[in-house]
């Protein structure tokens, strides 16, 4: 990349433009990288006055984020302004923020103030910290380094590197707090959904920040594994991940954590058979399934993504069918988590490419997750045959877990063609019950 400093530019798609305001931040990086902006910061002498006057002019909210310091925000559709008071001086300001690249000013005249040289890193593609003390101060931006070279494939400078280390030691030795986990979140969500997601979080481990944040996960470096698998479990989670990326980009938030998730617990179940010179990991995915749970909540995650991406590791090791009567029944059984299951699966297998794989294991297992997406597209589920209090009426039963047994049994046998009339219906369900011995049915 290269393109010359510009001795004037053209800010005016971000207009109302403060008469005596500077445009600062992430926002004169990607005008100035040719990316679409959609976060806009205003340095200005009144921020309340700028800001309503703009949410007057277009009809937009507005709302103060700390009115102590000045920092006022205008939100209208997908796009944020937010109007900070200057404090002091321009330069002493930008001497404050985060990175070189970050660390430019473009004034209401369309001039580059650019004290840090921060174009020239531009030109570099190159993420260079303006000081160790700036990344001490807050140390989010440690986050925020690995988050921003995703998205704009930038190179984290060396010493950059080597200070982030260091914070990261200081934090897992207590010198250094940890940010308030929402703001790790937010900045942990945002790599996850860049198309770097796998490169990303390799990225934090080899600097350190995954032992901070994710210490279960950095657990699994040099966790050997054998078998199906090339890679020690930390390396497979990366790669599955970015294969899920690269194959499913629509991945949302839940799976792409469960796919990073996955193996978890492989540290902790980790089993060594002398005999046959064997790994085993037994009940990983039901352990994977609660550690997993418990680290999306400690981002503070919502209880229904934390609960959603649990159970996609709980069932991730689910055997596929091997014919289409249980397709159906897989179908059946975990739709409410399909196809996102299956792209999991798929993203597990992909990354996967040790000595018991093969082009002929991979193509066969490719064909069961197909059965299984055929069989979801030709058959919805189907309406029940018998209400539950039909049921109970039939089997002489009582309301209670009784009923919702049978109702669950009648459901799937429908579900896999053995019952398609109410005559069929009502014979199975008395099998059924004869072979649970309930007496009184």
């Amino acid at each position: 990349m290269w393109f010359r400093r510009p001795s004037k530019i053209d800010i005016s798609q971000f207009t109302p433009i403060p008469a005596d305001g500077y445009l600062i931040g992430g926002a004169v990086r990607d005008l100035l990288l040719g990316r679409e902006v959609s976060d806009i910061d205003w340095l200005v002498a009144d921020a309340e006055a700028e800001a309503r006057a703009t949410a007057d002019l277009l009809g937009a909210a507005v709302f103060p984020l700390d009115e102590n310091r000045g920092h006022w925000r205008v939100v209208l559709s997908e796009v944020t302004r937010d109007y900070i008071a200057l404090q002091t001086e321009l330069e002493p300001n930008l001497a404050e923020r985060d990175f070189t690249i970050n660390a430019m000013a473009i004034s209401s005249r369309g001039e580059l103030i650019d004290p840090m040289a921060g174009h020239k890193d531009l030109q570099q593609k190159t993420l260079r910290m303006v000081s160790e003390d700036n990344l001490r101060s807050d140390p989010l931006r440690l986050l925020r380094a690995v988050r921003i070279a995703c998205q704009i494939e930038f190179r984290i400078e060396p010493q950059t590197e080597q200070t982030i280390r260091e914070v990261a030691r200081d934090q897992l030795e207590n010198r250094i707090g940890i940010p308030a986990w929402e703001r790790v979140r937010q900045e942990l969500d945002k790599i996850m959904l860049t198309e770097r997601a796998g490169q990303g979080f390799q990225a934090l481990a080899e600097l350190g920040l995954l032992q901070v944040y994710l210490p279960e996960l950095a657990a699994a470096k040099d966790v050997q594994q054998g078998g199906f698998h090339h890679l020690d479990v930390l390396g497979h989670s990366l790669e599955a991940l970015q294969q899920l990326v690269q194959g499913f980009a629509d991945a949302d938030l839940a799976l792409r954590w469960a796919t990073l998730l996955h193996d978890v617990a492989k540290p902790e179940t980790k089993t060594y058979d002398g005999s046959r010179h064997y790994y085993h990991f037994y009940g990983h995915d039901k352990r994977g399934a609660e550690l997993t749970r418990h680290i999306l909540l400690r981002l503070r995650h919502s209880t229904e993504l934390a609960d959603y991406a649990a159970k996609l590791v709980r069932y991730h090791m689910l055997q596929l069918p091997r014919d289409d009567k249980a397709a159906r029944r897989f179908a059946h059984r975990r739709r409410d988590i399909l196809p996102d299951l299956l792209k999991l699966m798929i993203a597990d297998r992909e990354a996967a490419r040790g000595p018991l794989s093969s082009p002929a294991s991979r193509q066969a297992y490719r064909l069961a997750l197909a059965r299984v997406l055929s069989i979801m597209e030709e058959s919805p589920t189907p309406v029940a045959l018998l209400s539950g209090h039909e049921v109970m009426q039939l089997l002489n039963l009582a309301p209670g877990p009784r009923v919702g047994k049978a109702l669950r049994f009648l459901a799937e046998a429908q579900a896999v063609a053995d019952v398609a009339s109410l005559d069929e219906a009502k014979e199975a369900l008395l099998q059924f019950a004869k072979g649970q011995g309930w007496q009184d049915a």
